[in-house]
């Protein structure tokens, strides 16, 4: 089993910044796939980026944010900068066990096992 807790989310105006972060515990290694997925009202919940073998990112947040992680605390983070309204959702951390994956693989929520509760993102304009 492995438990992952979410903080960081907030309320934040257009243009500003914020920094998600996932803490896992139980059976991770370095070689768990991890990724960051969100979700809007309405909408389904769409892949934003993913760490392991490979670093892939959506397009519509590909340089303006940053996925990392800190495997000696068991940390994964989501760097957030430019925020836009339309980027207004629960953020969700997930693992997975493929450490290797194509970008499709990699998107696909169903490819990961082990899902955090979500921290709310929220951006006004």
């Amino acid at each position: 089993q492995v438990q992952l807790v979410e903080s960081g989310g907030g309320l934040v105006q257009a243009g500003g910044s914020l920094r998600l972060s996932c803490a896992a515990s139980g059976r991770t290694s370095r070689d768990t796939g991890m990724g960051w997925f969100r979700q809007a009202p309405g909408q389904e919940r769409e892949f934003v980026a993913r760490i392991g073998s490979r670093t892939f990112y959506a397009d519509s947040v590909k340089g303006r944010f940053t996925i990392s992680g800190d495997n000696a605390h068991n940390t994964l983070y989501l760097q957030m900068n430019s925020l836009k309204p339309e980027d207004t959702a629960i953020y969700y951390c997930a693992a997975s066990p493929y450490y290797y994956c194509s970008a499709y693989v990699c998107s696909v929520p169903q490819n990961y096992d082990y899902w955090g509760q979500g921290t709310q993102v929220t951006v006004s304009s």
